[in-house]
């Protein structure tokens, strides 16, 4: 995953991209789910089924990944696909699609259990929508363009940075209020969690690869230690060899027949069986 605190293009205004494979298919799946809940609307309530709740969570396990993809009202979802497809086709070009979708996925289901742990006990709550994980593309975007220019509300400019920061501290602040029916909550868990992953995402891929590379040296290093020895022996074995058919094997030391007949089970273990 490609990351780094700086804009690659300058100041210059975002230009949303065409419709990227992961973008395709998030979006095909949250419109396909709120046709299917207004359709079957008055059958049964989707949003019950697949949306997180603490008082179905369990046995209903799938509800922390689900609850993504329903959503409430029109202006609820067309909202969160448009920010998904104007800031996440650009990061999933730079990602490639496999980073993308763990990135969104780890953000969208973490928020989703904090809010969790937030609610336990409130049997008739529920939570859904993609806010959580759009909340988490909108800081990564921050953090990789920050000095990119959007328009608010499509006519006030202001940079991506500044942006992000004020979306952080309006669900900060909203987050103490209980009354509400936005979770802000979510929101600014699905940033939090995805600072964390950002910021520490090489710094744990660096301590994974330095373990590995000592693990690596060392198994070499035994190697190396069992190659010398295996040379030092052949040569204490040629030598003997050499003393055999200079004066015969009676004349070989106690310790010298011994060192040759150990050599002999060494080498008769390291061969292969045809």
């Amino acid at each position: 995953m490609k990351y780094q605190f700086q804009s690659e293009q300058g100041n210059m205004s975002f230009k949303p991209k065409m419709f990227t494979e992961a973008i395709k298919i998030l979006i095909g799946i949250n419109a396909g789910l709120f046709l299917l809940k207004f359709i079957s609307q008055s059958q049964i309530d989707l949003a019950r089924i697949l949306g997180l709740s603490p008082s179905s969570v369990w046995p209903m396990i799938w509800q922390p990944v689900t609850y993504m993809f329903i959503h409430g009202d029109v202006f609820h979802i067309l909202i969160n696909m448009f920010v998904l497809w104007m800031f996440g086709s650009e990061m999933e070009s730079i990602w490639g699609r496999k980073q993308f979708l763990r990135y969104y996925f780890l953000t969208g289901v973490g928020s989703g259990l904090v809010w969790l742990l937030f609610n336990i006990g409130q049997s008739y709550s529920v939570l859904i929508g993609a806010s959580g994980a759009i909340y988490g593309i909108l800081l990564a975007y921050g953090m990789m363009f920050p000095n990119r220019t959007v328009y608010l509300y499509f006519m006030i400019p202001i940079k991506v940075k500044w942006f992000v920061i004020f979306l952080g501290a309006v669900a900060f602040l909203s987050s103490f209020n209980n009354h509400s029916n936005i979770s802000h909550i979510t929101h600014l868990s699905g940033m939090v969690i995805g600072f964390g992953y950002l910021r520490y995402y090489w710094h744990w891929k660096d301590i994974r690869f330095s373990v590995y590379k000592q693990l690596k040296e060392f198994k070499i290093s035994i190697k190396d230690r069992k190659d010398q020895n295996t040379l030092k022996m052949q040569q204490q074995i040629d030598h003997l060899l050499d003393k055999i058919n200079e004066t015969g094997y009676d004349n070989l030391t106690d310790e010298e027949k011994d060192l040759l007949y150990k050599a002999s089970k060494d080498f008769s273990k390291g061969r292969k069986k045809d």
